[in-house]
Parts: structure tokens; sequence; C-alpha cells
């Protein structure tokens, strides 16, 4: 595992369009029929980096309470499923029916995606407004394994109600931090 944060790019820009497979549903998914009118999440995870496992609760807590909002979330993995076993579509479906996940998860065999979106590490989080802009690239909260601090999603929550009410979204945000994306 290498310690690697998420790659500030300037906000702004477009989501990059993208149709992945889901292996839970056995079906292809598509970002035009997943993303919301009102705010969108993509999070770039996989299923045994410890920074993921250590949020997934209160990751699926926090999707429970905003897709109730109409908030759409999406997950996507990158990872290598060849040199990361753990980590191939098959995996994704137990990560998904063990933890009761609520939102799509996603399998990027190509990679094409986590590149298009500058994606580094896992978990890596954007949020985009109803036009599909980037208006958040950071970190989740500031809870990381061993640091004792809960995890409550404080990050996420302030851009998500922001977003929901119409007000302005900060521009200060503190990167993501996590295992780094298992390139082919």
């Amino acid at each position: 595992m290498v310690l690697t944060p998420t790659t500030q790019i300037p906000l702004g820009f477009k989501a990059p369009s993208f149709k992945l497979f889901n292996p839970v549903l056995n079906i292809n998914q598509s970002l035009d029929e997943l993303k919301s009118d009102k705010a969108t999440l993509i999070i770039f995870m996989c299923n045994h980096c410890p920074y993921v496992i250590h949020v997934l609760d209160g990751l699926i807590q926090l999707s429970n309470e905003y897709l109730a909002k109409n908030v759409s979330i999406i997950a996507i993995n990158s990872n290598d499923e060849i040199n990361y076993p753990d980590d191939s579509p098959e995996k994704m479906i137990d990560l998904v029916n063990d933890n009761v996940i609520p939102f799509p998860y996603l399998f990027d065999e190509t990679q094409n995606v986590a590149k298009a979106y500058k994606a580094a590490c896992t978990p890596d989080f954007s949020i985009f407004n109803k036009n599909m802009e980037c208006v958040y690239r950071g970190q989740m909260d500031d809870s990381r394994p061993g640091n004792l601090i809960p995890v409550t999603g404080q990050d996420l929550r302030l851009v998500l109600d922001n977003l929901l009410i119409g007000k302005e979204i900060n521009n200060f945000q503190k990167p993501s931090v996590g295992c780094n994306i298992k390139w082919k």
C-alpha cells in the first residue's frame, strides 16, 4: 500500500461520461442514467483498502440519508483485478451484499474512467452539481484508521447540504487520502 492523496485539479470540470459494468445487477450502467439533477457523488473505492473499510459504515449511513434526498451516489472500483483478486467483480458482489451497500458499485476494468477523473486513491470523492460540474474533490472527513476521530462524513455532508439549498461551496477542500489505485 502506498499512502496517496487525492489529485488536486481545478474545480468546475465536467464529469466525464462512462458506461461501466455493475456486477451485482449484471448490467452496464451509464453516468447519464445514474446521475441526479440535484447532486452526484462519485467515489473511487475498492474492496480491500483499509481506508475504504474504515469509512464504509459511515459512507453507507450517509448514502442512505442523501439517497432519500435525491442525491445520486456512484462508486467505482478501478483496481487491477488480476494482481489484486480481492478487488474482482465477484468480491465486489460480496462486499455489496455483506454490507447492504445502497448505491451502484461499478467496475472500471480498463481503468479509463479512473484516468478520466484523475482518480488517485481509494477512497477518492468528487461531488458534482446539477450541471455535472465538480464542486468538491476531497475527503469524507478527518477520520483515518488509527486516529480515533469518528467517521461522520462532515466534509461531504456540508457540500451536499449546501448544494441542496443552493448555497455557495467553499473552495478550501482537504484532499482525501488512502491506498493508491492499483494500476495495470
